[in-house]
């Protein structure tokens, strides 16, 4: 899919590619990021855990937690935070649908 700018928004992919209660890693704008459907809800973190660099695109999710596939350290999808802690983990990117695409904001961590 070609990158198309909205505003500061990149467009990823079609909002069908991320099925509900999953994740998938993309690359966008030279940025490895991680998009997840949370109950219908899409979140953006950054796709590469911090411990072992492993793909959190590629980890489990349940509900909104990603296990990292490679150690099985758990992230929060909504804040990017390690589960339990509001201090540590990676950074998160503000996500919205319009006319069924994913745009990120990659510019403006959150």
């Amino acid at each position: 899919m070609e990158e198309m700018i909205v505003a500061n928004f990149i467009a990823i992919a079609s909002v069908d590619r991320i099925l509900p209660e999953t994740g998938a890693p993309f690359t966008a704008a030279d940025k490895d990021i991680a998009i997840f459907n949370v109950n219908g809800t899409i979140c953006v973190i950054a796709d590469t855990c911090p411990h072992a660099g492993g793909s959190l695109g590629l980890g489990k999710l349940d509900g909104a937690i990603v296990t990292c596939p490679v150690h099985g350290m758990k992230f929060d999808v909504t804040t990017g935070c390690f589960a339990g802690t509001p201090h540590f983990g990676v950074t998160s990117f503000p996500a919205k649908v319009v006319d069924g695409e994913i745009l990120v904001a990659l510019g403006a961590p959150t």
